[in-house]
This record gives C-alpha cells, sequence and structure tokens, in this order.
C-alpha cells in the first residue's frame, strides 16, 4: 500500500481512503479542520452548529467518496458540500436566530465579521462607537438573505474566486458577480438606513 501522509494532495488522500489506508481520512479532516471549520463557524455563526456541520460534511465526503472524479479538485467539491449542510441547517434555524457578526475571524480570531462589513461602506461623518457600530452592522446583516451571506463569506473570508464559487454554490459565473456586487450594495443600503434611523429617531 502506498505511504500517505502529511505531504499527500487532498486527492491522493482521498483516494488512499478509498483502497483502505487507515490514516488517509483523519489526515485529510484535520487538514481541513482550521479552514472549514472557520468558513461554517462564519456562516452559521454557532461554533457548536459548525462543529455538527463540519461532521455531517466528512460524514458526506465518506460515503460519496466513490463519486468523485479523481481528474478534478478535491477542495472546491468539499466546499459544494459544507454549503449545502450549511444551507440545511440554516434552514432549520433561520426563524430562531440569525448570524452572529461577533464570530472571530482569522487565524488568530482576533476580528469579527463586523470588521470586513465596516470597510465595505462610506465612512459616516460622525463617529460611531464600538457598540453602536457594531449593532447597525449586526442589523444590516441579519437582514441580508442566505444567497447574499454566503456569496460574502466564500469570497472575502475563504478568498475563493469567481470561478470556484460557482462550482461550490452550482450557479453560472456571470451570476456570481452580480449576486456579490448585490450582496455588497445591499449591505451598504441597510447599513446607511440604520444608521439614518439612528441619527433621526421618531419622536
Amino acid at each position: 500500500m502506498e505511504t500517505v501522509g502529511e505531504q499527500s494532495s487532498d486527492e491522493a488522500l482521498l483516494a488512499a481512503h478509498m483502497d483502505g489506508h487507515p490514516s488517509a481520512f483523519p489526515t485529510l479532516v484535520e487538514r481541513y479542520r482550521p479552514e472549514l471549520y472557520g468558513f461554517l463557524c462564519r456562516f452559521i455563526g454557532s461554533r457548536t452548529a459548525a462543529e455538527d456541520v463540519f461532521q455531517d460534511t466528512f460524514l458526506q465526503i465518506h460515503l460519496s467518496a466513490a463519486s468523485f472524479d479523481m481528474t478534478r479538485v478535491f477542495r472546491p467539491w468539499l466546499y459544494t458540500i459544507a454549503a449545502n449542510k450549511a444551507r440545511d441547517w440554516y434552514r432549520k434555524e433561520r426563524l430562531r436566530r440569525g448570524v452572529s457578526l461577533q464570530t472571530p475571524i482569522g487565524e488568530d480570531g482576533d476580528g469579527e465579521l463586523i470588521d470586513l462589513m465596516a470597510a465595505r461602506v462610506d465612512q459616516p461623518a460622525t463617529p460611531l462607537t464600538t457598540r453602536e457600530e457594531s449593532e447597525l452592522v449586526n442589523r444590516a446583516v441579519d437582514a441580508l438573505s442566505p444567497l447574499h451571506r454566503e456569496i460574502i463569506v466564500l469570497a472575502y473570508f475563504q478568498r475563493m474566486n469567481y470561478q470556484q464559487i460557482a462550482e461550490i454554490l452550482g450557479i453560472p459565473l456571470g451570476t456570481v458577480k452580480s449576486r456579490l456586487h448585490a450582496a455588497v450594495a445591499a449591505f451598504a443600503e441597510r447599513w446607511r438606513r440604520g444608521r439614518k434611523d439612528r441619527e433621526n429617531p421618531i419622536a
């Protein structure tokens, strides 16, 4: 049996797993744990739920391994499954809670989704406190549709290009571009509306 390890490609690890190599699948899981778990945390907004969806994703990978085309790249296929699992979770939970913007991001967990969103809109003439800004951004992003939220996470956090996003979401390239543009525009509009309401409360 061919030796596999940390230097093996994703595709080689999956193939080795299918051939019965005992360490191949655990190696693949641990390779993607930080990255994929981070993606799920950002999209779902719950560390506990993200862990559950992470496990469900790799269970599906295990069950569907034989259907994977080894001439293709593993990562987009993984994210396609993860995104579908996250959507399933979100459909069940969307009436109970919104995605939290306080979910840590970055390698050291020293940033938040609010940092990204705040950078996508014009800065106000009158500075807001951190708490006020957090509240406005929370409301703006919670009001976005799941479609807009997921594409922002894939593009800005996972740094995926248009082609990769198109493959993961199963949509045409042109739709990716238009949807991402619409997502950023929708956020900006909701953020500005929220700030205007704060500055001019109804008496």
